[in-house]
């Protein structure tokens, strides 16, 4: 899967779970610059990656993702 797919459906996730139609994401993006991105949407926002993959995410990669680039590489590996 290329990372532009990834990143596609990761914006389609979080336009679904944040009810945002409008909202277009970049690698660079956190929490603190998408508004309704908070704790409680992100396990959703987790939760919805890991169907979509069908993969578990481990507890450490959780911590260490600080923007959508670090879910973007961790749905790379995980999905190999």
């Amino acid at each position: 899967m290329e990372r532009q797919d990834i990143l596609q459906t990761l914006n389609q996730i979080f336009i679904d779970v944040l009810k945002n139609p409008g909202l277009q994401i970049d690698e660079t993006m956190t929490a603190h610059d998408v508004d309704g991105w908070d704790s409680l949407s992100n396990m959703t926002i987790i939760s919805e990656v890991e169907r979509q993959w069908n993969f578990k995410f481990k507890l450490h990669d959780i911590v260490k993702m600080r923007n959508i680039g670090d879910m973007a590489d961790c749905i790379m590996k995980r999905s190999k």
